[in-house]
């Protein structure tokens, strides 16, 4: 029996290596994942930004040749004043004319509005790109280094569990049974040493022919109170 203590015991040893090396492996893949969503969002803010100047574009073109139209249209009313008759169609014709303008203004105006956004949004679009730039840069340099540090840990955890793997093999299948469980419960501490009489996994006092009988090491004990398998440590 004191032997499979001792089986059980490097057992959870390396069982808690590999949870070690598990976190520290999904803290770096946790790190990459953000790394990737954080240059899709800019990614897509300057698609977007991009997208937005187009639309600006496109009716900034729509007002220009509306307002080319306009001032073709006053200048055909305006060549006509000359050839005019009658005081009440000249009249109509400066209305006309004058309605004309004040459309052509209003268009200028709302040109001028376009202007001042396309260049405000295209200034951020810059700096935005610029951004994502410097970031690919800084983002590629970590990424190889998270990589390379996945791959240090998938070495050194695939060496750990061929290491539990013959280590778990003499162990009895209801002891193996009784170990697993019991990591799954006790938050990945399923062997405790028991001193002075208390178990130092729930700190709990045990009973004292429980602990005499621990030194015997005739068979495997668990603590009443939190299960976990129990062993002492032999004084010389």
């Amino acid at each position: 029996m004191e032997d499979q203590m001792i089986l059980l015991k490097e057992l959870q040893g390396l069982d808690q290596k590999l949870n070690a090396i598990g976190q520290d492996q999904r803290k770096l893949e946790t790190e990459r994942e953000g790394i990737d969503a954080e240059v899709v969002r800019i990614r897509e803010m300057v698609a977007s930004l991009e997208g937005s100047i187009s639309e600006l574009e496109e009716q900034r073109s729509q007002l220009r040749l509306a307002l080319d139209q306009e001032q073709a249209n006053i200048e055909k009313s305006e060549g006509r004043l000359p050839e005019i008759k009658t005081q009440k169609e000249y009249l109509a014709v400066l209305k006309e004319v004058d309605t004309a303008k004040k459309l052509n203004k209003d268009l200028s105006d709302q040109i001028e509005a376009k202007n001042a956004e396309i260049a405000a949004l295209t200034e951020e679009a810059t700096e935005k790109q610029q951004s994502l730039t410097e970031m690919e840069e800084q983002i590629s340099v970590r990424c190889g280094e998270i990589e390379e540090a996945l791959k240090s840990f998938e070495q050194t955890r695939q060496g750990l569990v061929k290491e539990r793997d013959s280590q778990i093999k003499p162990l009895s299948r209801d002891l193996q049974r009784r170990y697993r469980l019991l990591m799954e419960r006790r938050a990945g501490v399923a062997v405790v040493e028991a001193r002075n009489g208390t178990c130092l996994g729930c700190n709990m006092h045990l009973p004292p022919q429980l602990f005499n009988s621990l030194f015997l090491a005739q068979e495997i004990k668990t603590c009443p109170h939190c299960s976990r398998l129990l062993y002492v440590v032999k004084e010389d």
